[in-house]
């Protein structure tokens, strides 16, 4: 844990405004689990305490990885396990944007994280780990995903559409030139 709290204090010296940490090349040894918790709500608790410092929270987001079902917070030197309750990351900003492709909807997290939905970072309904029920998401990076925050939802139900998809009309939403289905258009327009 020392070495990942110094590593992270040096990161946080040098992230400034240049890309992610390339966790996905490092491959150091599991070194256990750390008391860390990342909520449903987004909240990240170290120890019981919500992590109040963002800077920190941001730094901590740039080295998650996920193997398997399972999250990690990766460095060259150390791979520690971490709880994460549902998604690592809560999608709590939408945009739409134009442009020659068409339009694009850009999420921010609470992270500070933008993603434009299209075929690489999809929006899918699952059932949620946390409360059971099906819940809409979108594709980060990695195979890491942010749980769509229910006002930004309302905000992407609002610009939904109906097409016909195999035969079958569903309502949802474009974006980077790709249709993401969020359910049968009957139960929609009942």
């Amino acid at each position: 844990m020392a070495d990942l709290m110094d590593y992270a204090a040096r990161l946080a010296g040098e992230a400034g405004e240049r890309g992610l940490p390339p966790v996905e090349q490092w491959n150091p040894a599991y070194c256990g689990e750390i008391d860390l918790v990342i909520r449903r709500d987004g909240t990240w608790v170290h120890e019981g305490i919500p992590i109040g410092r963002a800077r920190l929270v941001r730094l901590f987001s740039t080295i998650l990885r996920m193997e398997g079902d399972r999250h990690y917070l990766v460095t060259p030197a150390e791979k520690l396990g971490v709880t994460v309750e549902d998604a690592p990351f809560l999608a709590v900003l939408m945009r739409e944007e134009s442009g020659p492709g068409g339009r694009r909807l850009v999420f921010t997290t609470n992270v500070g994280d933008e993603v434009a939905a299209g075929p690489d970072n999809a929006i899918v309904f699952r059932k949620s780990p946390a409360s059971g029920e099906k819940a809409p998401y979108i594709h980060v990076r990695s195979g890491l995903r942010a749980l769509i925050a229910r006002p930004v939802f309302y905000d992407l139900v609002g610009l939904g559409e109906t097409r016909e998809v195999e035969g079958e009309a569903l309502f949802g939403v474009r974006s980077g030139g790709a249709f993401f289905a969020l359910g049968p258009a009957s139960e929609v327009y009942r």
